[in-house]
Parts: C-alpha cells; sequence; structure tokens
C-alpha cells in the first residue's frame, strides 16, 4: 500500500459492494494506514471516529464514518483535523 504524501488532506472510501461491505482501494488503504502507519491518539466519546498521528511528519488525521446511519458503519474518511480542533474534540493536551 502507498504511505500518505505530503499534499494529501484528505481520502474517502466507499464500499464496491455494500452488501458484503468489500472496499474499494480509497477504504483498502485507509484500513491499511490506520493499522499499520498512523499512531492511534484518541477516541470519541461515543466510540466511533478515531484520532490518529502520523508519525512520519506529525499531522493529526481524524477517521470519521460520514455515513454512519447506513448498516454497518459504512466507508471511513481519513482527513487531517487542525491540533486546535482535534484538542477540543478529543480532550487531547
Amino acid at each position: 500500500m502507498r504511505e500518505l504524501a505530503p499534499g494529501e488532506s484528505l481520502l474517502e472510501g466507499a464500499l464496491a459492494d455494500e452488501i458484503t461491505g468489500r472496499p474499494d482501494e480509497v477504504e483498502a488503504r485507509i484500513r491499511w494506514l490506520v493499522a499499520n502507519r498512523l499512531e492511534p491518539l484518541a477516541r470519541s466519546a461515543d466510540g466511533w471516529d478515531w484520532l490518529f498521528r502520523d508519525p512520519r511528519d506529525g499531522r493529526l488525521w481524524e477517521q470519521t464514518y460520514p455515513k454512519g446511519s447506513l448498516h454497518g458503519p459504512g466507508a471511513r474518511r481519513l482527513a487531517v483535523v487542525d491540533p486546535d480542533v482535534a484538542s477540543r474534540k478529543y480532550h487531547t493536551a
């Protein structure tokens, strides 16, 4: 899988097959990044959203599920998040 590039700030996954939950390439990449490259820092109070840090450049990334109202959590969104916004949402110092 491909590492995050310095110019990237948003990845939006999709499910290639909503019935089986088979991920498209972007969704598969997000799953790989959060499992293998990004450092987990915090979880939202409701348990769905996650805050990560890229150890290579220090940028903060937030994983959310924009279509969470669908069956299951749906596809993921991984986006750079401002440190002040992250601090307020995740109560980090």
